[in-house]
């Protein structure tokens, strides 16, 4: 099936593309890879583009669209691309300029979708990840709410197209949705999710309020991380997942990636890996049975490969809710 042509409608009349490539890359890649790899993704047929400024590559990664706009492969309208506001811009006044470093960054006129990348703030300034001598987050206390309007307003001034928000708990989302005033709800949530973490709880509450779950760590953790706790299993040597691929005659990757989209989910595949991302492209050409499906949702374990336990001292740490 044409990966182009599988899309889930968000609650503001726009489309996004079921499937997404990853572009968030371990620092020991080389900022230059992300321009030949976004334009393989797109090569290849990947239509929606995930990044963030936190992952100090936009420049990369437009150059990779713009080109192959140029040479013809895709009009901007085909592209879906996300970025994210990060934590130290969550004040609402810092939110627009944000968005229009991105976009300068990037070279382009908007961003398909512009979310809040994760719920706590942290001091405003140049660096990422401000810390004081101890080495501990210096935190900022932001209402998200106000955040929230100040997306509202990068979408009325065509900034970008969507909003949503990433790594917020069901609490998180009830307080936006319940706001008063609200003028936009978000489009989606974007988590961590695999069959490890199958979230079905969010889920539910996401579809329930027509809000898109969309995935990330979708299949696991890279062992190479060196912050990831090396007891976890490796979600792709799992023999559920491997004697399913192996009936299907797939990867336990592309299982993985198709038992999200089966149960409604957008997933993202991140990969610097040519043959691994031509091959994640053909999610779309198997069905998992609803025993395959029932069987992974058996796999359920509630492990947490990015659990971001740095920040677990701030209120608005969001692992803190069992969802």
């Amino acid at each position: 099936m044409d990966p182009k042509s599988q899309r889930v409608k968000l609650n503001d009349g726009h489309f996004i593309p079921a499937l997404g490539f990853g572009t968030g890359a371990p620092p020991e890649v080389p900022k230059s890879e992300a321009v030949e790899v976004t334009k393989f993704a797109i090569e290849v047929g990947f239509r929606h583009i995930d990044s963030a400024h936190l992952y100090q590559n936009e420049e990369q990664v437009g150059q990779a669209i713009r080109s192959k706009i140029a040479d013809g492969t895709v009009k901007r309208e085909d592209i879906f691309y996300t970025s994210k506001v990060w934590s130290t811009f969550l004040r609402p006044e810092l939110v627009r300029p944000a968005l229009e470093k991105s976009l300068k960054d990037l070279q382009l006129d908007y961003v398909d979708l512009y979310i809040i990348h994760y719920p706590v703030p942290l001091v405003p300034g140049e660096t990422l990840l401000p810390t004081d001598e101890n080495g501990k987050p210096i935190f900022d206390s932001v209402d998200l709410c106000l955040t929230w309007e100040a997306l509202e307003k990068c979408k009325d001034a065509g900034l970008t197209k969507s909003i949503g928000v990433s790594n917020f708990n069901h609490k998180q989302l009830e307080k936006i949705l319940n706001k008063p005033g609200l003028k936009y709800k978000p489009v989606c949530n974007q988590v961590e999710c695999h069959p490890y973490l199958n979230q079905s709880k969010l889920l539910e509450f996401c579809k329930s309020h027509d809000i898109v779950l969309v995935a990330y760590g979708a299949l696991g953790a890279q062992r190479t991380l060196q912050w990831m706790n090396p007891n976890f299993p490796f979600l792709l040597e799992d023999p559920v997942l491997s004697a399913i691929a192996k009936k299907h005659k797939q990867t336990p990757a592309l299982v993985a990636l198709r038992y999200q989209i089966q149960r409604g989910v957008v997933v993202l595949a991140k990969s610097y890996n040519k043959k691994r991302i031509k091959e994640n492209i053909q999610v779309f050409d198997f069905e998992l049975t609803l025993e395959d499906m029932k069987a992974i949702d058996g796999l359920n374990s509630n492990i947490r490969y990015y659990d971001f336990q740095h920040v677990v001292d701030h209120p608005e740490y969001p692992y803190s809710e069992e969802y």
